[in-house]
């Protein structure tokens, strides 16, 4: 029983060698846990929020929940914030000592040539101005940089959204913390940016899911399983067909792009995930 090979190298390196098609482990656990993590707390903080803040369930003064109810609500949206903010502290913490497709560096692309001709080219596929998204394994440039607002929306919600909490025990940790910021800025604009950043990150998870199919379609590389799975897909005609690494290579001559893949070893065929011939 044949299997395809699993590559782990860097995308430049993948797309020079001229590898055969294959699986490609590119989204690590705790890249994948918390992108769900994430999902679901936006989730839970924008319905429990948005109730805080204006109350949208008329619950009958008979039901014996009633009188309870804003506090269930409240203590749901402090909970999601926890995990959030936990959520937040492991990933920043992978950004670090991550393969390079969990890289903080991938956030910020344009401080290589490589990444400013990435980012050139991801502009270019959403204004229609080229017919194929650029090739990558990870995030292209454009994505990248675009998440590198998403979480610094994501720290903003978190310190006002706690800085409002801790209003409500002054002299408390949160308070200590974060109380510093009402003698720069007044308590109701804090809380109309706290507002204001979850409807941006709402209109943000409804364009990232509509991108994320789109580019799964384009690409054909399983885009959209890879956050469930961790693997991406080598597809051929599509590496061999791009100019993706031209300017770098042009630039830098060929002898910086070298080949560093190294084919595991062949999964045994009791393993689920090997696809068999």
């Amino acid at each position: 029983m044949a299997t395809q090979p699993v590559l782990r190298g860097r995308s430049a390196d993948i797309t020079a060698a001229g590898v055969p098609a294959g699986r490609i482990y590119v989204w690590e656990i705790p890249v994948r846990l918390t992108h769900w993590v994430n999902a679901l707390s936006i989730v839970m903080l924008s319905f429990t929020g948005y109730y805080i803040a204006r109350p949208y369930l008329a619950i009958s003064p008979q039901e014996t929940y009633s009188h309870f109810f804003m506090g269930y609500i409240r203590f749901t949206h402090f909970l999601f914030g926890y995990i959030f903010l936990a959520s937040l502290i492991l990933r920043t913490y992978w950004a670090f000592v991550g393969n390079q497709w969990a890289s903080w560096r991938a956030l910020i692309p344009f401080v290589t040539p490589e990444g400013r001709g990435l980012f050139r080219q991801s502009v270019e596929f959403y204004f229609f101005a080229r017919r194929e998204p650029p090739v990558v394994l990870g995030h292209n440039a454009l994505a990248g940089f675009t998440y590198a607002i998403i979480v610094t929306l994501y720290f903003i919600q978190v310190f006002t959204g706690f800085a409002l909490l801790g209003l409500s025990d002054p002299g408390g940790f949160w308070h200590t913390m974060t109380g510093w910021v009402f003698s720069l800025v007044h308590m109701q604009w804090i809380r109309v940016i706290h507002h204001v950043v979850m409807w941006l990150l709402i209109a943000f998870a409804l364009q990232h899911i509509y991108v994320a199919f789109l580019i799964d379609a384009e690409e054909s590389n399983g885009l959209i399983s890879s956050i469930l799975t961790g693997y991406k897909f080598i597809v051929p005609e599509r590496h061999k067909h791009t100019d993706l690494h031209a300017p770098a290579q042009a630039e830098h001559g060929p002898d910086n792009v070298t080949a560093q893949l190294t084919t595991a070893t062949a999964t045994q065929p009791s393993d689920p995930r090997s696809p068999s011939a």
